[in-house]
């Protein structure tokens, strides 16, 4: 996912995409618990994408004058 689509979503959609990606985190962790997961590296790609939705959401609070 890249920086110029988060930007373009709405609040609500970036809520929703974070929400599933925190699911989708959880669930890479579980399978990689129980020997299930085949490709490790896309935990670190769904941990990246959290990072980025997060420091979008960072950025537009801060420019809004709102702390988080």
């Amino acid at each position: 996912m890249k920086m110029s689509e988060i930007r373009q979503m709405t609040a609500e959609d970036v809520g929703q995409k974070l929400k599933g990606l925190y699911q989708e985190a959880f669930n890479l962790r579980f399978r990689q618990a129980t020997a299930q997961l085949e490709n490790s590296s896309s935990i670190r790609k769904v941990r990246r994408d959290i990072a980025r939705i997060k420091t979008i959401v960072g950025e537009k609070g801060r420019s809004e004058g709102k702390e988080i």
